[in-house]
């Protein structure tokens, strides 16, 4: 009885719009030919450029998951020949995970609901009086769950790679005592797609004797990320950010400050053995695993994996690359525009980009995308809130109409627009988001705007509710 039964081996799609590129096509997505309405009138292929929120679902991915169907069974609970099948599965797709996350011998792989999840349970797992370090550029996943039980001490924002690693030294050194201590950092900035330079982080971590946990929630789905290479004690990144949207997440690493914690949840599979007053507590994944678990989620990510890897990631990280560069260049020869940066424009980064544009509220200007070119892009502040407002300085250009909807009173013309893409977006996509940004810079919007529940929307919008358009 086997897990690989189920592996569809998919190909990818042929279509790459646009010239002869030697690059590998853009792989197939679930959705990729979706269309959606225009307020304008008519319809167009959706172009969904908001990957650094949820990338859209590989292809091969949903066929090996709807290969698995039929035979779904529990999970660690069944003598059924289902049941047995689906453990394998879930088992053999934890095997997958570590390997693929360069994990070591004895560290474990915990699947949660995602990167938030993990780092939650992280939290949850540490020493009594760990310190915590973070740089105040991350995601609020990663700023926030410390603050629960640990003294967090806030790395302010590095103007360059460098800096982090000598400011991240300089707080280690200054730093007291000899409890437990944490650093937290991010692989790749969900705002402005940069790269932090991990390893050497990492090499400072332990000089002081401290440990470090990756965010690779936004690294993971662009390049190889091993736990070994990097010397990182943890990583935590989440599916649905590598074309795996099912609901699960990865807490990959050091097993002995898990071992030692109370369970993340109690409840059945964590629990080996239970008495009316006393339990006994499982060791390893299980202890934090609580509840049935999530095998499509957990297949779904090896999946992923595994799909990405025999494409190549060196082959999907060039063709990304030169689609950066193509957007990038786009961007900067619009005069109006631009885009936010930590380290400069010759830093290494992923494809994420954020931006303003001089005279428009960027709520408004995202609602145009969508509604008037069916473009698909993130406003606001991206959970990152004091990464944003710091790029963002004091801008007084925008107007205040449809605001940021997690954006305090006072501050609504204080957001920024976000594209991003990866391993399924087409070259067309990026031309066409291109070419709407030109012609709402020149010409602005051909619709009107309203905001309803904090969000910018077309006034008296003619396309009618989405349930109109087949989803129920």
């Amino acid at each position: 009885m086997t897990a690989t039964a189920f592996v569809v081996n998919s190909s990818v799609s042929s279509d790459f719009s646009g010239g002869n590129w030697d690059l590998v096509p853009p792989l197939a997505v679930v959705g990729r030919d979706v269309r959606v309405p225009l307020v304008t009138g008519g319809d167009i292929e959706y172009a969904a450029l908001d990957y650094a929120a949820s990338a859209p679902c590989l292809q091969r991915v949903w066929d090996d998951v709807a290969a698995y169907l039929p035979y779904y069974g529990s999970v660690h609970r069944g003598a059924g020949y289902l049941s047995q099948l689906s453990t394998d599965l879930y088992e053999s797709s934890r095997a997958t995970v570590a390997a693929h996350v360069g994990a070591r011998p004895d560290d474990l792989v915990v699947f949660t609901r995602g990167t938030t999840d993990s780092l939650n349970l992280l939290a949850s797992a540490l020493p009594h009086g760990t310190r915590v370090f973070v740089f105040e550029t991350e995601h609020h996943a990663a700023l926030l769950p410390w603050r629960r039980r640990s003294g967090v001490t806030h790395l302010p924002a590095p103007a360059s790679p460098a800096e982090a690693v000598s400011v991240l030294d300089a707080a280690l050194a200054a730093d007291g005592g000899d409890g437990p201590r944490l650093v937290c950092v991010t692989g790749a900035s969900n705002v402005t797609g940069e790269l932090f330079p991990v390893a050497e982080l990492a090499a400072v971590a332990h000089r002081y004797g401290a440990r470090i946990v990756l965010d690779a929630a936004q690294l993971a789905p662009h390049q190889p990320v091993s736990i070994t290479e990097l010397d990182v004690d943890w990583v935590v990144f989440s599916g649905h950010k590598l074309y795996a949207p099912f609901g699960a997440g990865v807490l990959a690493g050091r097993s002995d400050w898990l071992a030692q914690a109370e369970p993340y949840l109690a409840g059945g599979g964590a629990s080996k053995a239970v008495t009316a007053d006393s339990v006994e507590w499982n060791d390893g994944s299980a202890r934090h695993e609580a509840g049935s678990p999530n095998v499509i989620g957990a297949y779904a990510i090896a999946s992923a994996f595994r799909a990405l890897a025999e494409v190549g990631f060196e082959a999907l990280a060039a063709r990304e690359e030169a689609l950066s560069a193509r957007l990038r260049a786009g961007l900067a020869g619009i005069p109006q525009v631009r885009t936010l940066e930590l380290f400069g424009p010759e830093s290494a980064r992923v494809s994420v980009v954020s931006f303003v544009v001089d005279g428009w509220n960027s709520s408004r200007f995202a609602a145009a995308l969508s509604a008037e070119y069916g473009i698909g892009v993130r406003d606001g502040l991206f959970c990152a809130h004091p990464l944003v407002r710091r790029l963002l300085g004091a801008r007084t250009d925008a107007p205040a109409e449809c605001g940021a909807p997690d954006a305090p009173t006072g501050e609504q013309n204080l957001n920024a627009i976000r594209v991003s893409f990866g391993a399924g977006t087409p070259e067309e996509h990026i031309d066409r988001f291109l070419g709407a940004v030109r012609e709402l810079v020149r010409g602005g919007a051909r619709w009107t705007y309203r905001t309803d529940g904090g969000r910018c929307v077309p006034d008296a919008d003619p396309r009618g509710p989405v349930a109109a358009a087949g989803v129920r």
